[in-house]
C-alpha cells in the first residue's frame, strides 16, 4: 500500500519582522567588535612612542585596516546570526533581517562614539588641540577608513544574512517539513 504524507510548508509570513533575531544579531555584532577591538587598541597603543611630538603617526592606517578587517567578520557572524535566529526560509526575508540588523547596530555604534566623545571632552564635545594638522590627519585617515568598514560590514551582514540556515527544523527539503505521516495499510476500508 502507499504511504500518505500531509507536506505543510513551514515559511514564515513574508513580512513579520523577528526583533529578537535581529538584536541577537546586534549584540553578536558588539560582543565580537568590543573583544576584537580591544585587543587591535592595545597592540597599537603599546606600539605607539610616548616620547615622539605625533606618537600615532602612520598608525591610523594600520589600525584602520583592523577596524575595517574587524568589522567585516563582526557583521557577517551577526548576519548569520541574526539569519538563524529569524528561522526564516526565503532569502529575501534573511537578507531584509540583515539590513535591519546592521542599521541598529551602526545607530547605535554611533551613538557609543558620541557618548564617548561628550565623556573625554568633559560634555563640551570640543577639545583645545582638535583643530591641529595632526589631528585631523588622523580623523580623515580614520574617517576614510570607518566608511570603507561600514560599506563593507554592510555587504558582509547582507552576505551573512543570505547564505543562513535554509531549514526551518527537521525538514526533507528546503524549508518543508513532513508531518502526520501514515501508513494506508492502517486505514479501515470504506464501507
Amino acid at each position: 500500500m502507499a504511504d500518505l504524507a500531509y507536506r505543510t510548508e513551514s515559511a514564515t509570513y513574508p513580512f513579520r519582522t523577528h526583533w529578537g533575531a535581529i538584536w541577537g544579531g546586534v549584540f553578536s555584532f558588539f560582543a565580537i567588535w568590543s573583544v576584537f577591538g580591544m585587543l587591535g587598541e592595545a597592540i597599537f597603543a603599546s606600539a605607539a612612542s610616548p616620547n615622539a611630538a605625533h606618537p600615532v603617526t602612520g598608525m591610523s592606517i594600520g589600525e584602520g585596516i583592523w577596524i575595517v578587517v574587524l568589522t567585516i567578520i563582526a557583521f557577517y557572524v551577526a548576519g548569520r546570526v541574526t539569519s538563524h535566529l529569524a528561522n526564516l526560509v526565503d532569502r529575501t526575508g534573511r537578507i531584509i533581517h540583515g539590513i535591519t540588523m546592521f542599521g541598529l547596530a551602526t545607530v547605535g555604534f554611533a551613538l557609543l562614539i558620541i557618548l564617548g566623545g561628550m565623556a573625554v571632552s568633559g560634555g563640551t564635545g570640543v577639545t583645545t588641540g582638535a583643530h591641529n594638522p595632526y589631528t585631523l590627519n588622523i580623523f580623515a585617515d580614520l574617517g576614510w577608513m570607518g566608511f570603507l568598514a561600514l560599506f563593507l560590514g554592510w555587504l558582509a551582514a547582507i552576505w551573512g544574512a543570505a547564505h543562513g540556515p535554509t531549514q526551518i527544523t527537521s525538514g526533507t527539503g528546503r524549508g518543508t517539513t513532513t508531518e502526520n505521516v501514515r501508513d494506508m495499510r492502517d486505514v479501515r476500508p470504506a464501507a
